[in-house]
Formats: C-alpha cells, structure tokens, sequence
C-alpha cells in the first residue's frame, strides 16, 4: 500500500513502474513517486542514476515504457541524479527529492514556434503545464511534456480566451504537436460562447446552461422521469 497512488481516478503501483525502467539499458537505480508541486496537478515523476552519465534520455525511456504500460502509468518526467538521497538508516528519502525542471521532459529536437498562433501555444502550454515558454518548441508533444485530460480541458479554455476559437479537447488528443494543433487552431471557427461578464447580486440571477437543461426537461416530462431510474434491474 505504501507504493500505491491513485492518479486522476486510477491507481497506480508504483513498484511496477520501477521494475519496467529498472530494464531500460543503462539505468542503475530508479525511483519513481508521485509529485504535487502545483496545486492540483499531480504527476509521476522518475528518478534514476545511470552506469556512465550522459547515456539514458527520458525520451527513450518514455518510448520505452509506453510499450508496455498504459499511458496513465507512464511518468511525465525523468530526473537523472548521482545518486538517490537516503535516510539515516538507508532507506529512499522521498522527501529529498528535487522537483523536475524543463530538461527532465521528453522535450523533442528544438525548433522555435512560427507565427502567431504557434507562438500563442506554445505560452499556453508554458502556463498551464508550468514550464518556461522558451523550452517549448513546434515539434513538442503535449502529453509527453507532462500533459493530460484535465489539463487538455484548461489548454482548450485559455485557446478560446487568448485565441477566441473554439477547439474541443478531442482535438489536442487529435493534435498533439504543437505545430498540427496550430494548424487546426488556424482552421477552426471564431467561438460563439457568450463572454462571462460580472452581474449584479441584488436581483435574479440568470440560468447555467445545465439548470436551463434541467428546467426544460422538468418542464416536458417531469423531473422524475427525466432524471430517476424508473427501475432497477440486477
């Protein structure tokens, strides 16, 4: 139980990660634990020391793991270090390991964002998954750099607010270079969402697009039918 995590929903061994990298050429030791440098947004993150520094990419060993692993159990970073920090009595000192930089994601070959729509991306990817803006490039994959279903969703509002198009979060899941999501960002229709603006509290407020569902529903068959199960079956 102590290595066991659960991430967005599912729960993850840890020890299983390890043993998968611990196979990975050139890998001495590995750790892997999950981190909340940000409110909110956890991620799994590796550490390992190598046989000769220099020689393991987290690239590579990204590839690696995702041939045998779900995507949700593979880290988003990997950390190389001298070596793992212990306890007093030899045992991992979670605690005293350091948090990834930009360098510990699997960061493609570098090629500066082109033109507008790249160059606005790429700062949305630098905000919302809390990397320097000068670190992503066209080519950069967003689930590789740490990305996930609910940052998707934060990646698709701040397109809408910054860009003023409407892109679905299918369409990064589609597109997850930066330079192909630029295309279709470039494609995409202007958004016809209403802007959320400030109203006063001293009278009605108006409906969500949900209450106005229910209201409608209720209005037609009646709460009950709408939304209770007239039944159950086992």
């Amino acid at each position: 139980n102590d290595h066991q995590v659960k991430l967005r929903g599912m729960r993850i061994e840890l020890g299983e990660i390890e043993a998968k990298l611990a196979q990975y050429r050139g890998v001495k030791e590995i750790a892997v634990i999950a981190r909340e440098d940000h409110p909110g947004d956890k991620r799994l993150v590796a550490y390992y020391t190598e046989d000769e520094p220099g020689t393991v990419q987290a690239e590579g060993m990204r590839l690696h793991l995702s041939a045998m692993l779900p995507e949700y159990m593979v880290p988003a970073a990997y950390v190389a270090l001298d070596a793992l920090p212990l306890t007093p009595n030899g045992k991992l000192d979670r605690k005293a390991l350091p948090a990834p930089d930009g360098e510990a994601y699997a960061v493609r070959a570098y090629e500066a964002p082109q033109g507008e729509v790249e160059t606005a991306l790429a700062a949305i990817w630098a905000e919302v998954l809390n990397l320097d803006s000068q670190q992503i490039g066209r080519n950069d994959h967003f689930f590789d750099l740490g990305g996930h279903s609910l940052l998707a969703m934060r990646v698709v509002s701040r397109i809408r607010e910054v860009l003023g198009v409407e892109v679905g979060v299918t369409g990064l899941f589609e597109h997850p270079l930066l330079i192909n999501l630029a295309q279709s960002v470039a494609k995409a229709g202007r958004s016809d969402l209403p802007a959320i603006t400030v109203v006063s509290r001293e009278e009605p407020l108006p409906l969500s697009y949900a209450q106005q569902r229910l209201w409608f529903l209720s209005q037609m068959q009646g709460v009950s039918q709408a939304y209770h199960m007239p039944m159950g079956l086992r």
